[in-house]
C-alpha cells in the first residue's frame, strides 16, 4: 500500500488504515525502530509493561501494610 505523509504540527505523520490495525494487533503504545530508509512500528510487549507496573503497585500496597497498629501489638505480644 502507498500512501502519503501528513503534516502534524512541526512533526510528519502517515494514516493507518483501520483494517491495518486490526489485522497488526498493535495497541496504544508502540515502538518505531529506525534503519536507513525504514522506520518500522511494533507492538510494546504487554510483560515489559505489566511487570513495571505490577512492582510499582506492590510497592505502594506493600507500604500502606507495613505501618498497622494491630500488627505492632501482635507482635509486641510474642516478644
Amino acid at each position: 500500500m502507498i500512501t502519503a505523509l501528513v503534516s502534524i504540527g512541526n512533526s510528519r505523520g502517515v494514516r493507518i488504515p483501520k483494517v491495518l490495525l486490526n489485522e497488526s494487533g498493535l495497541g496504544k503504545e508502540v515502538e518505531l525502530k529506525v534503519k536507513k530508509g525504514e522506520i518500522r512500528i511494533t507492538a510494546v510487549p504487554k510483560k515489559g509493561r505489566l511487570a513495571e507496573s505490577t512492582s510499582l503497585l506492590s510497592e505502594k500496597v506493600l507500604a500502606g501494610d507495613w505501618d498497622k497498629p494491630e500488627e505492632n501489638k501482635a507482635w509486641a505480644s510474642l516478644q
